[in-house]
């Protein structure tokens, strides 16, 4: 099976090859694809961000793809960033405005309302029109400051109080157990493998 990874995220990337590394699958990405034009991620959800760019990139290359659309979402700040978490500063993966952007916002939330998640959605999307689905949370609290050189976007800010670190001080390995991502991946894994064994 050759499955297309609809991103140009390199640090999605290398995340999602390590994950799927186990199974009999030949994974691309956008970037061997350069004559895909930029999908404008336009959706008010997670959902419709990740079926829209697996259904272009599908119509585009006639093969599986697999396609995500993730975020952080804070209580305190009514469910922002969210869908727009990339962008959350004005330009798409500006990862130090975005940060310094949450930090003056947080600035004074008080440590009991600092609550807040990763979410991300996964589409598994297949030539013969089939499709599946899949969510993962991660939950934690905003920091007061950067701690950690692992990871991209808000991951130096994203405190898991259950590990005593950031998501940016955790291992690959560690953070791919717990993860948005990697818990959503578990679940697409599951679905991929039974589909290995059909072909």
């Amino acid at each position: 099976m050759e499955l297309v990874l609809a991103t140009g995220n390199e640090g999605k990337k290398v995340e999602l090859i390590r994950l799927l590394s186990g199974l009999d699958i030949t994974i691309t990405s956008l970037s061997d694809y350069p004559e895909i034009p930029e999908i404008v991620e336009d959706g008010d959800t997670f959902e419709l961000n990740a079926f829209k760019k697996a259904r272009e990139v599908l119509k585009a290359t006639g093969k599986w793809v697999l396609a995500d659309d993730s975020g952080l979402v804070v209580d305190a700040l009514g469910g922002a960033p969210g869908v727009r978490s990339a962008r959350y500063a004005g330009n798409q993966g500006d990862y130090k405005g975005n940060n310094e952007k949450l930090l003056r916002e947080m600035k004074d939330i008080s440590d009991e309302k600092r609550q807040a998640r990763f979410v991300c959605f996964m589409a598994l999307v297949a030539p013969d029109g089939r499709e599946w689905k899949a969510k993962g949370c991660c939950e934690g609290q905003i920091a007061r400051d950067y701690a950690g050189n692992e990871g991209f976007g808000f991951d130096p800010l994203f405190f898991i109080p259950e590990k005593g670190k950031t998501m940016a001080e955790l291992e690959m390995d560690e953070k791919n157990e717990i993860s948005h991502r990697g818990r959503a991946l578990q679940k697409i894994t599951k679905i991929l493998v039974e589909l290995c064994r059909e072909n």
